[in-house]
């Protein structure tokens, strides 16, 4: 018998019984330290999917009695009165998923340009700066996030004064011909027009969550854009390629799959977001597509401000509401997974 020895493994193939052309077995035998890591990654990965599993459980136990009571309507109806059994998440589901696109819509550009100026553009001595304070927006607590764009980004920034000027006002203005853009009963060109009907709107609420998804998104999309491999990067200056034709060329494809994780991270972390939202916008249950007008709302949002005042029924019918948004998110981490294996960072380049 044979024992072949590396430092990761011990191999040991079988003695043949037969003629001497046959396959021989080879039995790999792993070092004590590598059979250690191993059983605590299966295990930690078993307890993630177990953690998973008991949540959706406990929500599906905890809101059966409200969903039996409302069936397939809990998720079509627009109202919230669990007292006289007319209840549902249609209005705020869509509330959701606006403002996790509005937010996602503002934080993936200025996510890309920070990580991009960070890892590629920025002096060395003071790239560290700029790492620490953009870890450090991320550790901000959301309900500060929330207080900024109650007392100052929405009065003071976007809706100015009693006809409230400001950013809304002029893409209602210009852009009203959209639907998502435009106000009912709102005329943007009336010197009288009240700003009422643009404060606390799915708009703003957008734009606080999108401050708070930025810093997140950034700081995975640096880890990838720095890894790009250094000889690719140099073959591409080496071919004359300037240097923001050697970041579309290699940085980018590199870290396609990263930038792709990166967002629906911070995707998921938008359809959750709950303080910001609930100080910012007042809840609505009609389904509201108009992104810069008063009024919306969130399934988390709903959570928090109606969970001390619901019976036992009301408390039923949100933790329905809470299953609900863990199978969004759910999904929308599937979707990822799905997204990242087809497209994995450093598969491909231009270089």
């Amino acid at each position: 018998m044979v024992l072949l020895e590396d430092s990761r493994a011990t191999v040991t193939p079988s003695t043949p019984d037969g003629p001497d052309d046959e396959p021989r077995a080879v039995v790999t035998r792993l070092p004590t330290s590598d059979r250690v890591f191993r059983g605590v990654a299966r295990v930690a990965g078993s307890a993630v999917l177990g953690i998973m599993l008991l949540v959706g459980l406990f929500l599906s136990v905890q809101a059966w009695p409200a969903v039996r009571k409302a069936g397939w309507g809990f998720l079509t109806t627009q109202d919230w009165d669990t007292e006289g059994n007319h209840f549902g998440v249609a209005g705020v589901l869509v509330g959701t998923i606006l403002i996790a696109l509005v937010a996602i819509t503002i934080a993936l550009p200025l996510a890309i340009g920070t990580a991009l100026y960070i890892s590629e553009y920025a002096p060395r001595r003071i790239a560290p700066l700029l790492v620490n304070l953009v870890d450090l927006m991320a550790a901000v607590p959301s309900v500060v996030y929330g207080i900024w764009g109650f007392f100052l980004l929405q009065p003071h920034l976007l809706v100015v004064g009693n006809q409230g000027e400001g950013l809304p006002r002029w893409l209602t203005t210009y852009f009203g011909w959209i639907p998502l853009l435009s106000v009912d009963e709102y005329q943007p060109r009336d010197p009288e027009a009240s700003a009422s009907r643009l404060t606390s709107s799915t708009f703003i609420a957008g734009i606080v969550v999108a401050m708070m998804v930025t810093p997140i998104i950034a700081s995975v999309m640096r880890e990838v854009f720095a890894q790009a491999p250094p000889g690719e990067r140099e073959g591409a200056y080496a071919l004359g390629a300037t240097k923001w034709g050697m970041i579309r060329s290699v940085v980018l494809p590199f870290g396609r799959g990263g930038m792709i994780g990166a967002t629906m991270l911070g995707l998921g972390r938008a359809l959750g977001e709950t303080i910001g939202v609930v100080l910012i916008i007042s809840i609505g249950f009609v389904i509201q597509p108009h992104i810069l007008q008063n009024g919306g709302g969130s399934i988390s949002a709903l959570i928090a401000s109606r969970y001390q005042e619901s019976t036992a029924i009301g408390v039923a019918a949100l933790m329905g509401a809470g299953l609900v948004l863990f199978a969004m998110t759910l999904v929308v981490n599937l979707l990822a997974g799905v997204i990242i294996s087809r497209s994995r960072s450093g598969a491909s380049s231009e270089a």
